[in-house]
């Protein structure tokens, strides 16, 4: 399928894509985005929100929500690798220690298998927070399925 349209943007289709392909991108979640996600989801989950709490169980502040770790990961797939028409299938997501608000993460994503028969990327994601790595996550991707075509005039 060919859409021609000029101002359509589309990411890498599945011929496109390179085993061993990475990219990275540095993110702080602040307490704008927590904030965010309690209104949105109405969860009240007091270790993302309260001091007092958090306190109580031997911790300096309040972690992050693991869907906002989540959705980091799929909103990158979705911006760059593949990029915009990519849809995440399936995401194994292990955090090995807690995040906190404000920790500055770095996110490192490989296309480390590629199935042209079942147009499926497998994408390997390390997170890093001073030089440790705190979580990784292994995201099947089926990458977009149209290329786009220049309209001429």
């Amino acid at each position: 399928m060919n859409l021609q349209n000029q101002d359509i943007k589309i990411g890498k289709t599945i011929d496109e894509l390179v085993e061993g392909e990475t990219f990275s991108l540095s993110q702080t979640i602040k307490n704008r985005e927590i904030l965010l996600y309690l209104g949105l989801t109405n969860d009240d989950n007091p270790l993302y929100s309260q001091y007092d709490y958090v306190k109580e169980l031997g911790l300096t502040k309040p972690i992050v929500p693991t869907a906002l770790i989540f959705g980091v990961i799929t909103s990158t797939i979705n911006k760059h690798l593949p990029g915009p028409g990519s849809h995440v299938v399936n995401v194994n997501l292990n955090l090995i220690e807690k995040i906190f608000r404000n920790d500055l993460l770095s996110f490192n994503f490989e296309i480390i298998k590629i199935d042209t028969n079942k147009d499926l990327a497998t994408i390997n994601v390390e997170i890093v927070r001073n030089d440790e790595r705190v979580g990784d996550a292994i995201v099947l991707v089926q990458p977009p399925l149209v290329e786009v075509t220049q309209v001429e005039n």
